[in-house]
């Protein structure tokens, strides 16, 4: 069971059906005027690139407002939106419903106006944003990507895929940095491939992939099964970093 410790917010923005990035078309009961809830972290500099940091499906927990900090540590202006509007999971069957039960749409929508956020923030720099997702928010990160266009400069998923394997990712205009285990029997090494294969096909860009020796989710060091590699997650962080910077710096 992962240390939770509860859903971190600190900041609110316009969410889902707030009209300009209502992918579906229809904003609905379900978004109209919706305000949707984050953590973001500032650099102790003051001002930073800004990126995107997208949950597990566990929620917005503590790993991944740590994860936040430690972005906003070196030098970028991290925003961890709450998927699962303060809710978070505490056993595996709980992270499954929440997961199934997120309105994929209305989740799409809460993540553009994140972008909006971050690209109207006094304190990012630059015109474009990286994202990076874990586990179920690696798919989102280049779901997002390829819908937020040019306004995305770079895309980190880990250990994650779009839920469609027919995803169109003729939008993306992003840079996309992937890391994979080897051993993670919920993603198999085929189905990586074949997303790169896809995107580089749909626009100009060709991914860079990295697969490690490691199982799903080598990167949470809360992780309730045990998977996580220090040594592994060391190496994709020092990766994600130099990307991130070159990319946005």
């Amino acid at each position: 069971m992962p240390d939770q410790g509860g859903s971190r917010q600190n900041v609110t923005f316009p969410g889902a059906g707030s009209g300009a990035h209502d992918v579906s078309g229809t904003a609905g009961a379900d978004g109209a005027g919706r305000q949707a809830r984050g953590y973001l972290a500032l650099p102790p500099q003051g001002v930073g690139p800004g990126i995107v940091v997208i949950q597990e499906w566990w929620g917005l927990t503590s790993h991944i407002a740590t994860v936040t900090d430690r972005f906003a540590a070196e030098g970028f202006v991290a925003l961890a939106p709450d998927l699962y509007g303060g809710a978070t999971a505490h056993d595996r069957a709980e992270a499954a419903r929440l997961q199934r039960e997120l309105p994929v749409e209305r989740a799409a929508r809460d993540l553009c106006g994140a972008v909006d956020l971050l690209l109207g923030h006094p304190a990012v720099v630059g015109d474009a944003i990286g994202v990076v997702g874990f586990c179920m928010g690696g798919g989102f990160a280049l779901v997002l990507a390829a819908q937020e266009g040019d306004r995305v400069a770079a895309a980190v998923p880990f250990y994650g895929l779009p839920r469609d394997p027919e995803f169109d990712y003729r939008g993306l205009t992003a840079h996309v940095l992937g890391h994979y285990g080897e051993l993670d029997g919920s993603i198999p090494v085929a189905a990586v491939d074949e997303t790169a294969i896809r995107i580089g096909e749909a626009t100009d860009r060709r991914p860079e992939i990295h697969f490690y020796p490691a199982g799903h989710a080598f990167m949470n060091d809360e992780n309730p099964g045990g998977r996580y590699d220090a040594l592994q997650a060391r190496i994709a962080w020092q990766r994600t970093l130099s990307f991130l910077w070159g990319h946005l710096g």
